[in-house]
């Protein structure tokens, strides 16, 4: 497991070499395959977990059953952070979606005693926070305010830039996700994400494969998500 990948993660990217090798020798080690559970919504939260490797999907139950994917997180990315400072239970399910997945974590204690004397770490939580608010806040307006071809094209920006990578063809995005996975993280059904995208595909500005997309006209893509 590569202690490297967690340096861009805000909580411990300013740790000198010395802290980050204690830091690691500290922290707890998971795998997980395409489709296992890490925790369920409700589960006790007692440990802040950062992806070394793979894709994780943030997901919560609606009453009526319907599943809403809240984000896809990669490598370097840290979730559970609320547990500081609500020890309480899980807010959300989190679900393997790549063929392996490897999770470094880090117990409530542990974190506190981290934060103990040490700003750039208590900064790095606060840029956490931030972030997740103003993404939260970003989700509330789009599904207010924004039509479905426009989300569509605003979550494969947001891909794109996490884990997109340039091709001759154009931006190739491996998201791991299925259809329907990635309906609930637009916010909409199934089959009106995909006439967006088969809509973008017939005016040329992108390409779909097997759990991946391949965006072509970049340009058209921003406009649309603007």
């Amino acid at each position: 497991m590569n202690q490297d990948v967690l340096r861009h993660a805000p909580l411990f990217s300013e740790l000198d070499d010395e802290s980050m090798t204690a830091l690691f020798a500290m922290m707890g080690r998971t795998r997980l395959k395409r489709g296992e559970v890490l925790f369920r919504e409700g589960d006790a939260a007692d440990r802040l977990y950062a992806v070394v490797d793979g894709k994780v999907k943030l997901s919560r139950a609606s009453a009526d059953g319907q599943d809403s994917v809240l984000a896809i997180l990669g490598s370097g990315q840290v979730f559970g952070e609320l547990s500081l400072f609500d020890p309480g239970q899980r807010s959300s399910t989190v679900t393997a979606v790549a063929d392996e997945v490897q999770l470094a974590s880090l117990s409530h204690d542990d974190l506190l005693a981290l934060l103990d004397g040490r700003p750039s770490v208590t900064r790095g939580l606060l840029a956490l926070l931030s972030g997740r608010l103003r993404r939260a806040n970003d989700v509330i307006g789009d599904l207010v305010f924004a039509d479905v071809p426009r989300r569509v094209a605003k979550a494969l920006l947001n891909l794109a830039d996490r884990f997109g990578e340039s091709t001759d063809e154009g931006m190739y995005v491996r998201h791991d996700l299925t259809q329907e996975e990635l309906a609930q993280l637009v916010g909409a059904a199934r089959e009106t994400v995909n006439k967006a995208l088969a809509d973008f595909v017939a005016k040329g500005w992108v390409k779909l494969e097997s759990r991946a997309v391949i965006i072509t006209d970049m340009e058209r893509i921003v406009r649309r998500a603007g």
